[in-house]
């Protein structure tokens, strides 16, 4: 098995603050963390490796030569290569750019590791929460993709997959090679041993930038070549006052939010 697990550093969004004058995120001193969602990518692949120990795992991330950081992350959990995608003309990039960027890495790392039997994302990053980048990798590689994803296990033709679905979750085989989006199991990643970490923290990492790409449409990259622009970024107002409605049941409930609704003509 050849797995890519592809993530992503972002903020500790659980300490972020919004600037009151400029209602922008105060990024300034507050620490970059591997993205949560791309910590279950990574322990589902590790997991597989646990079953299949013949498994090579490689940990891919575009960003500053700082998301280095989230890489060795990875190669102390299981990975077993790590690739930087990192170029100035990469900056500012939306997800569409982010994707496409993202393709032609996966097209030069499969030259040197190998065709990829599966690529795990995770679900978003949640610094944006956009739930993009993983499914149009997809669409760029021409892959099957299933979205949501809670466990995998590798079978010989397929990987049999156990998503997140309303009412409940389905079980969903997908032939290889496909790519394959994580929401939170139920389980939490793995810790690193004191070993691991040492002999991560030496590993050479490969960083790859846009002239590994000579087949990159330079015109589609960058802010320049995304077609998203982020106009405005605002706290919403909260008003305080509200009616809590707490009938008998959720059916008598949802007819008495009905009929205030109606009566303040709003539906």
């Amino acid at each position: 098995m050849n797995i890519l697990v592809c993530v992503k550093q972002v903020p500790d969004t659980t300490i972020i603050k919004i600037d009151p004058e400029t209602n922008t995120l105060i990024r300034e001193g507050v620490p970059s963390i591997l993205n949560p969602f791309d910590g279950y990518a990574m322990e589902a692949a590790a997991r597989i490796k646990d079953k299949h120990p013949d498994t090579k795992i490689v940990a891919a991330s575009m960003g500053p030569k700082q998301a280095e950081a989230v890489i060795r992350e990875c190669l102390s959990i299981g990975a077993d290569q790590g690739y930087l995608i990192s170029d100035r003309a990469f900056g500012g990039s939306d997800t569409l750019a982010t994707s496409y960027i993202l393709a032609n890495a996966v097209v030069k790392i499969e030259e040197l590791e190998g065709k990829f039997d599966m690529i795990f994302c995770g679900k978003q990053a949640i610094d944006g929460d956009t739930a993009q980048v993983g499914c149009e990798l997809a669409e760029h590689l021409g892959l099957p993709q299933v979205t949501y994803a809670l466990e995998t296990e590798a079978e010989a033709e397929r990987l049999k997959v156990t998503k997140e679905a309303d009412g409940g979750n389905q079980i969903i085989g997908v032939r290889y090679p496909c790519l394959v989006t994580f929401t939170k199991p139920s389980f939490e990643p793995r810790y690193p041993s004191i070993k691991s970490k040492l002999a991560a923290r030496k590993a050479e990492i490969t960083t790859l930038t846009a002239d590994d790409f000579p087949e990159i449409d330079r015109t589609a990259i960058g802010l320049k070549g995304s077609p998203t622009r982020v106009k405005k970024t605002f706290v919403p107002e909260v008003k305080k006052d509200g009616i809590i409605i707490r009938e008998e049941t959720e059916e008598k409930s949802a007819v008495k939010l009905v009929s205030l609704l109606g009566d303040a003509n709003i539906i």
